[in-house]
């Protein structure tokens, strides 16, 4: 993620109490999810109290009955995340209708088992957004208003925004229809018979945090609740009595779907901790690639370190061996510390070192000079007499080279 996008990002977020790892989920849902995108809003709560919030919103990519939907949701991060579960909502375009379930309300707010038994420490958006997909796949949040009812205003809520402007339907696909096999419509439940509906079921254990019990509102299955055993509608011999059996079927019906409902539920929340210890398990392996790398970099560079403290060793022995020589040896004669190989080699040695002191006579008859140490007379004197000797020195060396065939 480019560093104008984190530093908005935290800019956001510097009135939350968990910067880093709000910010840790929020990078990892924006760069997951292209289609979402973030921002600061304020949130108005029940009470009327109001706050200002970071909100993810945009949709995601819901698969349902081989078709890919795109879902308009809105999730509200509370200032004390992740110790506390977002808010999540379904923000339905005005081409759309919600679809009351056990998942959304009215309103369009989302309600999960994973929200309802959110863990600080495990729980992340990611996986929320993911058990929503595969929520919304069973359960679709909203469906498709009829023709004529799509310039209806869209009601306002206080606490949930309202959809973009003109246009916004043009990005989604069409979705489910509210009838049809699709169980937009629930079918109503036999009128004109004396029985007691279902009972509701009581609350888990907790029932005071805000997650609506199951049997709240009706649930829709492909095509509705199949009608008891002997009992048809449409059948003009039906004689309309409600017996044993009918209700026996009904209870048992009633049982499977709920039953279902459950197990579907658990499948998704181990699907989504799966999915999640699978990426731990994928950062772990790459991590310990990366540490087997560094382990054999060092290993490789230790035997090369003990290579070279090898011949450091070998070559401080010869020194040693080297300076003990030279103590136990004579004295060098300096003059004979340089010797050639050839009588002619050495009269141009000598030659050079003769002309070499004449040059440094002038320089320091010179200095005398201008020091005022020797009169002029004396200095021509002498400076004639070592001219006359440094003349025949170079022609000397120049005879010398020539005979041992030497450049210049």
């Amino acid at each position: 993620m480019p560093a104008v996008e984190e530093s908005q990002i935290l800019k956001y977020l510097s009135k939350y109490k968990y910067v880093g790892a709000t910010k840790k989920d929020v990078v990892d849902v924006v760069t997951s999810y292209r289609s979402l995108t973030y921002d600061l809003q304020r949130f108005v709560f029940n009470d009327g109290s109001s706050k200002e919030l970071f909100t993810i919103q945009g949709t995601i990519p819901v698969v349902y009955k081989n078709n890919t939907y795109y879902i308009p949701i809105c999730i509200w991060l509370m200032d004390t995340h992740p110790q506390n579960a977002p808010m999540c909502f379904v923000k339905p375009t005005p081409t759309m209708q919600i679809k009351v379930s056990m998942y959304v309300d009215h309103n369009g707010k989302v309600y999960l088992p994973y929200l309802h038994d959110w863990q600080p420490n495990s729980s992340d958006l990611l996986s929320l957004i993911q058990v929503m997909i595969v929520t919304f796949g069973e359960h679709p949040p909203v469906y498709s208003k009829p023709k004529e009812q799509i310039a209806a205003p869209y009601p306002t809520n206080s606490y949930m925004p309202q959809p973009g402007g003109p246009g916004g339907s043009n990005s989604f696909l069409p979705y489910p229809t509210a009838g049809g096999a699709g169980g937009g419509n629930f079918p109503p439940y036999p009128t004109g018979f004396n029985f007691e509906p279902y009972p509701p079921t009581p609350a888990g254990p907790a029932g005071g945090s805000g997650y609506p019990p199951y049997m709240n509102f009706p649930q829709p299955t492909a095509g509705g609740y199949p009608p008891a055993a002997g009992y048809n509608p449409s059948n003009p011999s039906s004689t309309g009595t409600i017996t044993e059996e009918h209700i026996k079927a009904s209870l048992i019906s009633a049982v499977e779907d709920k039953l279902r409902r459950r197990i579907q539920e658990k499948v998704n929340q181990y699907h989504a901790e799966i999915e999640t210890l699978n990426r731990t398990k994928q950062e772990l392996v790459e991590g310990s690639s990366k540490i087997d790398a560094i382990i054999s970099r060092l290993e490789r560079e230790q035997v090369d370190l003990q290579k070279n403290i090898s011949v450091l060793k070998d070559k401080e022995q010869e020194l040693e061996k080297s300076l003990e020589t030279l103590e136990s040896a004579e004295a060098i004669n300096p003059d004979e510390a340089v010797t050639t190989t050839a009588p002619l080699y050495r009269q141009l040695l000598n030659a050079y070192a003769d002309e070499a002191a004449t040059e440094d006579a002038i320089y320091y008859l010179g200095e005398g000079l201008r020091g005022g140490v020797i009169d002029l007379e004396t200095f021509l004197k002498h400076v004639r007499q070592l001219s006359r000797k440094q003349f025949i020195l170079r022609a000397t060396m120049q005879k010398c080279r020539q005979k041992a065939g030497l450049a210049g």
